[in-house]
């Protein structure tokens, strides 16, 4: 599937109020794993934690999932925004740090390629902008 080529990273996104969604994260990692690149970056991210008197997932189930198929976890809610930006945030630094781990893959065809701006993650004083990285 090609629009698994050349992707660094993936949220795998699941409802905490349908179980049924969670159910689906299994089979929506295999084709990830399957398709993707054996190095991308995955984040288990369970979305509307608003919602938390329908919730119907764990969140020690969720995280227990993670630590055993190795993925970073957080809950998120994008009606109150709470932690959408830590989700993006953290999967992109994951993947600078993965891309920088691996400088010999730059330039080979479909490898991961070396930042050409240096980033400063670490900025307090930076702006808030109103884009998102897909």
């Amino acid at each position: 599937m090609s629009y698994y080529r050349g992707a660094l990273g993936a949220l795998v996104v699941y409802d905490i109020s349908k179980a049924q969604t969670f159910e689906n994260v299994t089979q929506w990692l295999h084709e990830l794993r399957e398709h993707a690149d054996p190095e991308i970056v995955v984040m288990l991210v369970g979305n509307k934690c608003d919602l938390r008197f329908l919730r119907n997932v764990s969140v020690d189930d969720a995280k227990e999932f993670a630590r055993r198929e190795r993925l970073f976890f957080i809950e998120t809610s994008a009606l109150d925004s709470t932690n959408v930006d830590e989700a993006f945030e953290q999967i992109i630094y994951e993947i600078y740090k993965m891309v920088l781990s691996h400088p010999a893959d730059s330039g080979k065809a479909g490898g991961p390629m070396q930042p050409a701006v240096p980033l400063n993650l670490s900025d307090p004083d930076r702006k808030q902008c109103a884009c998102s990285i897909l």
